[in-house]
């Protein structure tokens, strides 16, 4: 037996928001639940496209290749992470170690956020959540890239009352960007600054809820260790199980 992902309630919240409708163009996705199941599961356990079980159907990578090239399931995500709290945001990266069959994208993994560090082929993911610590952004990076690469594209056009992060992000630019958005850089300094900076320690302790974030997300073994070659596909389960947390 297996363990389906999704519940009646969640399903009916994600149908209308998939192609294949009753009215859009082209062929009805009859079996668009049995699909999405198939792509959780897959996502969830970590196994290969060629050994989904029987009980999914036949494995369909081409659907699901569609289906990330056209955005659907960032649009999925969209439409179900709903209104952020962005009372304060908070952001971090995590390293991702890219399995063997993760490399060989035409064009070189230099442009699918693939990059050779420490532990060899890893992708970097940094993400900003908000003050429930819910995904609202990504930015996949080559491992060997800092995180502060991302945060500029990650919180262009947010609004929040301050940002929590860790040392790591202790750089001149961002805390002069915040400050012209009137927003309180919650960054404790580095040691080697030459003028101490004040950190509210008080409100730095939420800082766990990016790091419960990510665990959460590791839970899911295709995330934890990247096998898509292409960084839109792998973009794509994250868009998948981001909006899977937001139905809980």
């Amino acid at each position: 037996m297996i363990r389906m992902m999704l519940s009646d309630a969640q399903w009916d919240r994600i149908e209308p928001l998939l192609p294949g409708k009753a009215g859009d163009p082209g062929r009805s996705g009859t079996d668009n639940r049995l699909f999405l199941e198939a792509v959780l599961w897959l996502v969830r356990t970590g196994v290969p496209w060629r050994d989904l079980p029987e009980a999914f159907g036949r494995w369909n990578f081409r659907r699901f290749r569609r289906w990330a090239c056209k955005g659907v399931f960032e649009g999925i995500f969209t439409a179900l992470s709903g209104d952020p709290d962005f009372e304060y945001a908070l952001v971090d990266g995590t390293i991702v170690r890219v399995h063997q069959h993760g490399a060989g994208a035409k064009g070189g993994t230099h442009t699918q956020a693939i990059g050779r560090s420490r532990g060899g082929l890893t992708t970097k993911i940094v993400a900003l959540v908000d003050a429930l610590g819910n995904l609202a952004r990504f930015v996949l990076l080559p491992g060997q890239r800092h995180d502060s690469v991302g945060v500029e594209p990650l919180i262009a056009g947010v609004e929040f009352d301050a940002l929590i992060a860790d040392k790591a992000f202790d750089i001149d630019w961002i805390r002069a960007d915040l400050n012209d958005r009137g927003a309180t850089a919650v960054i404790p300094p580095k040691a080697d600054r030459v003028r101490p900076i004040a950190c509210d320690f008080a409100i730095y302790r939420w800082r766990h809820l990016v790091e419960n974030f990510f665990c959460n997300l590791k839970e899911f073994r295709r995330i934890a260790t990247r096998y898509d070659k292409t960084d839109i596909s792998f973009a794509a389960t994250i868009h998948l199980v981001g909006a899977f947390f937001a139905l809980k």
